[in-house]
């Protein structure tokens, strides 16, 4: 198998990280929150993107026979 030296360096500082605060989940978030607070640059804040298999099309035209089968329309 490849070995990637790399990804083995952020693993090993991913592991020691969170070995650091026990592999408490909620130390670890507080503890980046307050890196972040701390940080001068600006964060970039997306939206979040839902996956879906069907278009936006397809689920309108979903609902509007289903109204149109309940007698909404």
């Amino acid at each position: 198998m490849y070995k990637d030296e790399i990804l083995e360096e952020i693993h090993k500082y991913r592991e020691e990280y969170a070995r650091s605060f026990n592999y408490d989940l909620n130390a670890i978030f507080n503890d980046l929150r307050k890196k972040q607070i701390a940080h001068d640059h600006r964060v970039v804040k997306l939206p979040i993107k839902r996956k879906s298999n069907k278009s936006l099309a397809c689920i309108i035209q979903e609902l509007e026979s289903e109204n149109q089968k309940k007698g909404h329309l």
